[in-house]
């Protein structure tokens, strides 16, 4: 496989590499020799989704290859613009679900924090591209809403730090939210969901590791990994440090067409998070976001990779397939979707343009 020539350095400086991520579609196109598909790249506009890659993500890619699963998952294409019935700009009720600014309690006993609307890479699926981070983010005032509104329920015992991603904030902007949870005696447990050790595995670094360490919950880390392509050595000695430091780690993938939509793919891509350290955990049906209808899987496929899986794979290894729905106490089982619920993309309900996209 002939990759990009881009830095895969681990140097400490992970603030640096955020800073030279790409963010123009056509030094992308350049940089993998896939000048020839300029026409199929939309140029983000003000008010639209930007695009944001790191470089050492893009050295991962194949030269040439423009239906690279993980290009796929980053470059801003003209489908986008768009628009299917059924997708949404707040996909998963997430501002039904607010109780505080960048305080969201969705499901019993855990609440999430929207920590900040940072991230080192924009997923072109992503359920938050048109979140309103500047108006709901919990980090602002140093945490004090958040902290108070945590501290006030006590039916939270476990606190979700999302965004954007909880890990583009410094060490520190964390370390002073945790100092200000401590001494909130119905907290029990801590949930951290962050792709930057997949994307930037340098912001593992000795602060982060030493912070982890000192927390006085039990730990998850959860990180999003949709690709066996996407696994690489800095990531597992990253993991590894994470685990070191008193987590367990777990992955979430969301099932795209065109990136892992197939059981060979999938079952490869369990087998590599578990030689990594990483626990295969869920396997999300897309949530229906404006812009997003050219990644969706038909349900009926979904359940057939799913039971493909269940034979193929020993139980440790198989995710839950599920789909998240606005209004709900919990994320729905794939084979428990009542018939009026399942996926929009059941036969002849999104527009063929929506079909799976090979751009050729």
């Amino acid at each position: 496989m002939i990759t990009a020539t881009c830095p895969t350095e681990t140097a400490s400086d992970w603030r640096r590499q955020w800073r030279e991520a790409i963010t123009d579609p056509d030094e992308l196109l350049r940089m993998l020799h896939l000048e020839a598909f300029a026409d199929r790249v939309i140029r983000p506009q003000d008010g639209e989704f930007p695009l944001r890659v790191p470089r050492n993500y893009v050295a991962r890619m194949r030269l040439g290859a423009i239906n690279d699963p993980l290009l796929r998952q980053v470059l801003p294409v003209r489908e986008e613009r768009l628009r299917a019935p059924g997708f949404a700009l707040d996909a998963v009720g997430d501002l039904a679900s607010r109780v505080d600014t960048g305080v969201l309690h969705k499901y019993p006993g855990r609440a999430l924090l929207i920590a900040t609307g940072s991230c080192a890479v924009h997923c072109r699926y992503c359920f938050r591209r048109h979140f309103p981070y500047q108006q709901e983010t919990a980090a602002r005032d140093h945490w004090q809403a958040a902290i108070a509104t945590v501290r006030a329920d006590a039916s939270i015992e476990e606190l979700l730090l999302s965004g954007g991603d909880p890990l583009a904030l410094a060490t520190d902007k964390l370390r002073e939210l945790t100092s200000g949870l401590a001494d909130i005696r119905h907290l029990r447990r801590l949930r951290i969901h962050t792709r930057l050790p997949v994307v930037l595995p340098a912001r593992v670094d000795d602060a982060l590791c030493a912070w982890l360490q000192q927390l006085p919950w039990p730990l998850a880390i959860v990180l999003h990994i949709n690709h066996a392509q996407e696994i690489h050595q800095e990531l597992r000695t990253a993991v590894a440090r994470l685990r070191d430091s008193g987590a367990v780690v777990f992955n979430q993938s969301v099932l795209l067409s065109g990136v892992n939509d197939s059981v060979d793919t999938l079952a490869d891509l369990s087998a590599a998070l578990f030689a990594a350290g990483i626990v295969p955990y869920y396997v999300h049906l897309l949530d229906r976001v404006q812009g997003s209808a050219h990644f969706e899987v038909a349900e009926a496929t979904a359940i057939t990779i799913e039971q493909a899986l269940r034979a193929r794979l020993p139980g440790y290894l198989l995710p839950r397939f599920v789909r998240e729905q606005a209004g709900q106490s919990h994320k729905t089982p794939l084979h428990l979707l009542a018939p009026g619920q399942a996926s929009a993309a059941r036969a002849g309900t999104v527009p063929a343009t929506f079909s799976a996209m090979a751009l050729k």
